[in-house]
């Protein structure tokens, strides 16, 4: 199974690595343009940039993805560089930009989310700083089949982790990372087999 995968931060990496250890074929990562980071504000390649390019994969970082956007160019080079891909399915996690309809319509089995909350709880931004702050005794990971909407999507998986009054935001989010690495590996193998049952949210 081809899958380009898209991402930005470390818990989206943890994602990617687990994929590629997995054996699927990635012939394209998608992540958001270096930023300037640190004391000297060097432009900084993102986590899951990093990752690809120690392994091989090519990046693309489009500043947005929307054709009729701000960065058309940008758009039209990603579009033509998902298209040469032909990946079977797109796998999201903390991407940080929209996808519009031409994105998730492209590959075969569409875009698939992995989101660090159980949905439809805490969609959007930030669900594991949301959960711990409010004071919830749980969380988990929810991978999604992706639609236009904010988090909004049928649930395809989800599995359950309890917040510990020891837990942090930093080491929830290193169970969660590694939890949704472990989740999307087995979705896809289910999708593979046609096993996957979406649930609405």
């Amino acid at each position: 199974m081809r899958v380009i995968f898209a991402g930005t931060p470390d818990f989206a990496r943890v994602a990617l690595a687990r994929l590629h250890g997995a054996g699927f074929e990635i012939p394209l990562v998608l992540s958001q343009p270096d930023r300037p980071a640190g004391r000297g504000m060097k432009l900084q390649a993102s986590a899951v940039k990093q990752w690809a390019e120690s392994h091989g994969i090519a990046v693309a970082q489009p500043r947005s993805l929307r054709l009729d956007g701000k960065y058309p160019d940008d758009a039209a080079a990603a579009r033509a560089a998902i298209e040469a891909a032909q990946a079977d399915v797109m796998v999201v996690a903390a991407y940080g930009l929209i996808l519009p309809q031409w994105v998730l319509d492209m590959p075969r089995l569409g875009c698939l989310n992995i989101h660090a909350s159980l949905l439809p709880r805490w969609r959007g931004a930030a669900p594991i700083h949301r959960a711990i702050q409010a004071g919830d005794p749980q969380t988990g990971v929810t991978i999604m089949q992706m639609d236009a909407g904010l988090d909004t999507g049928d649930m395809l998986r989800v599995e359950k982790v309890a917040i510990q009054a020891t837990d942090t935001t930093a080491t929830l989010h290193d169970k969660l990372a590694a939890l949704g690495g472990q989740m999307i590996v087995q979705a896809l193998r289910l999708a593979a087999a046609g096993g996957l049952h979406p649930v609405r949210q």
